[in-house]
This record gives structure tokens, sequence and C-alpha cells, in this order.
């Protein structure tokens, strides 16, 4: 371990300790099953106000208590709003520090969510994390193995796999399950993603070349806002609402979207333990910094099913879901007849936990989580550092780590600034 992972994890764990008392004790460790009683409320903090944050203020089961922020205009706003007794900070290391506090939402940029994921995990806190989960591959896997090493509890907030009606599919994703599961479609299947069958790739998340320099506002820390990404000259359109542009934070329109879009597609084909083999892209040559468009990227798996996001809607009459003896369209149309009475009639997919309280509680895995979380996010970024080559690429989904590529595999784990490499 170098010196500066070391004094990182040193600085998290002796902070927790100190705060503590005594030891390192999550809050729920009490009495003879270990758990939290039932009537006893269970305690958050939220990191990253400025966006998905405010929506995530209160939730069901939860008292807030912090909230944190490297913006002071974010922080003081969202003080306002809340009142009481919640305390702000900006420094999110700060909030781990507290013993009294189970939960941490982190709503902040993607190039912070695996980091904070671990460092939440190690000081002994739960995560519910926005999407994309992580903003690399090999943040992924790691997050995965925190979780595992310190038996937390983990919920990635996108929740079309077990709630709520699918874009323009005009259905619950349970449905689609079903038919996926009862064969009557045939298998392989493709799965096309497009405005045609009910989706938007949001293409105005494109950044800017050769951004000018200017002065960093008084009221933002952005020393802290980049954190592990590269030190890059302050511009306003690089943070806040404009971010997702840059590859350094996210992956455009395809990492706003692409778990929300994808993650249910992993779940009704099976593939929650496994990655496409393949990944293939077609694309203006990506800049270096200021992420752009894309026409299509298609994603394949070992036994031939594929995942096609169209780019420009170039085909008309693309059904959502196909196979070899039938189709399901934009609106849950389909070629199947009497689908209804078909879904009736079969088996509901198994039971899930989604209500994050009552994982945290019992200890239990949430529907969507660390685990099945890393693999469509996988997927996110399997097209993310495609685009960014231009070019094919294949993919190990045992060992997760691209095949005789090691410029891609070197996107798997981009430099970290400072103290912040993990």
């Amino acid at each position: 371990m170098n010196s500066q992972k070391k004094s990182r994890r040193d600085f998290v764990k002796k902070s927790v300790a100190i705060a503590a008392g005594i030891s390192i004790i999550p809050r729920y460790v009490m009495g003879g099953n270990g758990f939290l009683a039932p009537s006893d409320q269970l305690t958050k903090a939220v990191i990253g106000v400025g966006g998905m944050g405010q929506a995530h203020l209160g939730y069901e089961g939860t008292k807030l208590l912090a909230v944190c922020d490297a913006d002071g205009n974010h922080l003081a706003n969202t003080l306002k709003k809340v009142g009481g007794d919640v305390k702000g900070y900006r420094d999110f290391r700060a909030v781990l520090a507290r013993p009294d506090i189970d939960i941490v939402h982190i709503a902040t940029p993607p190039h912070w969510h695996g980091i904070m994921s671990i460092m939440a995990a190690e000081a002994g806190k739960d995560v519910w994390c926005e999407k994309p989960m992580t903003r690399t591959i090999g943040e992924g896997k790691r997050v995965v193995e925190a979780m595992k090493v310190h038996g937390k509890m983990f919920r990635l907030n996108t929740w079309f796999r077990f709630k709520d009606n699918f874009y323009g599919l005009n259905t619950e994703v349970k449905k689609l399950k079903k038919v996926v599961d009862s064969g009557v479609l045939g298998w392989p299947l493709k799965v096309t993603i497009s405005g045609v069958t009910g989706f938007n790739w949001k293409f105005y998340w494109v950044g800017k070349e050769n951004l000018a320099p200017q002065t960093i506002p008084s009221h933002l820390d952005y020393n802290m806002w980049l954190g592990p990404a590269a030190e890059k000259p302050y511009n306003a359109h690089r943070v806040h609402s404009t971010f997702r542009g840059y590859w350094d934070y996210d992956g455009g329109g395809l990492g706003d979207m692409g778990q929300h879009y994808i993650d249910p597609v992993q779940y009704f084909l099976g593939k929650d333990e496994t990655s496409p083999v393949k990944v293939e892209v077609d694309a203006p040559q990506q800049h270096y910094d200021a992420i752009g468009t894309w026409r299509k990227i298609t994603f394949t798996y070992a036994d031939g099913c594929q995942i096609i996001l169209d780019g420009e809607n170039k085909d008309k009459n693309a059904a959502y879901i196909e196979g070899p003896n039938g189709k399901i369209f934009n609106g849950f149309k389909s070629t199947i007849p009497n689908i209804e009475g078909l879904i009736d009639s079969l088996p509901d997919p198994m039971e899930q936990i989604t209500t994050f309280s009552e994982s945290v509680r019992t200890r239990e895995k949430f529907a969507l989580n660390e685990e099945n979380g890393h693999r469509s996010g996988t997927i996110v970024n399997m097209g993310i550092i495609a685009l960014r080559l231009g070019r094919t690429l294949e993919f190990d989904p045992v060992k997760q780590v691209f095949i005789n590529d090691e410029e891609a595999n070197r996107l798997m784990d981009q430099p970290s600034r400072n103290s912040w490499a993990y």
C-alpha cells in the first residue's frame, strides 16, 4: 500500500474512532441480535446537495442529521431549508467521522461515487448512492469488495427494475421479466434502446473544448470539488449542472441515463452475475477532455444476446425486445397474442427488498445493490471506454478485464490526484 492510500485510510479510521470515544461501532450494533430495534429511527447524511441531493433530504424511516457540499451557497441554502438540528459540512470526511450517522447518501458528481462509498463503508456507514454507481470499472470492483469486507448495505439509486413504469414501455419491468423468463420470445434476445423505443440519450450533455480559465468563486472549494479528478483550471462549465460533459467526471448522456436504461435489461435478461463479452461503437472521434455524441453502441453477451444503443434513432421500426419468436415494442405493444393474459398466467419474479431502511435493519441486500449495480455500471463504462478509444473491445466477464488491450485496461482505473488514489 502506498503512503498516500495509507494516510487517507488512517485519517478516516482515526477520525471515526476519536469521534466515537473508544472504537468504531456502528449504531445499529446493539442488543442480542446486533441490529436496531424496530422503534429506533435510522439517521442519515446527504453529501452533495446541489442537485439530486435535494430530492433525498428525507426518506422513509430516517432522520437527517447532516448535509455536506463543497459549494458554500448550496450548503447554506439547504441548511435554511431543512432547519432544526441538521449540521452542515464542507468536507465529507467530517461527516464520516460522526458515529451517530447510520446511512450516507452520496449525491455528488460520479467521479466521487466510488471513493466516497468505500470510505463510508470503512467508517461503518451503509450507503445510498446516485447513478452511475462509479466513474470507472475498477472503482466498481473495489466498492463491491469494500461492502463485503465491512458488511455494509448498499443501494444504487435507479429503481426501474422493481417499481414504476419503465419509460416508453408504459409498463413495469416485472411484466417484461415474466415474458422473457417464460421463453415465449425465444432466445437469444436483442434489446434496442432509442428514441423509437421510448428513451432519450440526452446528447445535450456535451463538453466544450479549450475552456478558458476563470476565477474560482469564493463560495466554491474547487480543490475539494475536483477531489480525485485531474487538476484542470476552473471554468464554470466544468462544475455543477454541466459537469456531465467531461470525461473526468461523467460520461455524457450515456453516463447520465445509461444505468437507468440498462440495469433493468440486465435484470430481465438474467445477466446480473455477468457482463457482455464485446462492445462495438460507431461514433465521431472523441475529444480527450470534452465528451461528444455517438451514433450506435452494441453490446454482445457470450450467448448472443445483444443490447443496442441507437443514438440516431436510425431504426424506425425497432422493437424494444426482439427474439426469434416474437417482439415487444414501445408502449408494450407485442406480436405475442394476448400478451396480458399470458403475463397474468405466469408466476411473479422472486421477491426483493425495495425499501432501503428494511435492508439496513435486516442486513439483507437491497434489490439493486453493489453487486448487480456494478454489473450494469460496467456495461455503461465499457461503452465509455470504447467511445474514448473509438474501437471494438472484447471483455472477460469473469476476470472483468479487457482481452489483450492494455490501453483499454488502463482506462478502467484513471489516475487519481493527490491523496485520493485508491
